[in-house]
């Protein structure tokens, strides 16, 4: 498997199974890459919610910080999708919740400014 594979790809449905297979290897800096133009496709927001959750369900800070950059990144549309997708995967229940805000204090002090910004709007209130 490339590195672009399934990023090219005209349907929507095979990019957003590149997205879900992908998240599994996250942490290889390649894949991270593929999956960071998944999360802000611009022709289909259902391949950016499939991602995301893919990443969230993790349950780990790398997906997080991938799901926050391409938050900090996106536009109001594919924002509003990745935010469905934390609620979906991360807010289900007290545990979830806790779970979401112990990786979120994880990447307040990431080097990335878009990823800080978001991992404390995770920990603000009213969260």
């Amino acid at each position: 498997m490339t590195s672009d594979a399934g990023t090219g790809a005209e349907s929507w449905s095979v990019r957003a199974a590149a997205g879900r297979r992908l998240a599994a290897d996250a942490e290889v800096p390649e894949v991270a890459v593929v999956l960071g133009r998944l999360l802000l496709d611009v022709h289909n927001t259902f391949v950016t919610q499939e991602t995301a959750e893919a990443l969230l369900l993790r349950g780990d800070a790398t997906g997080l910080r991938l799901v926050l950059a391409a938050l900090a990144r996106a536009d109001a549309q594919t924002g509003d999708q990745i935010q469905s997708a934390i609620v979906n995967v991360c807010e289900q229940s007290r545990e979830d919740i806790e779970h979401l805000a112990e990786l979120a204090a994880t990447l307040v002090s990431d080097p990335d400014a878009g990823v800080r910004e978001e991992a404390r709007g995770l920990l603000g209130p009213g969260r």
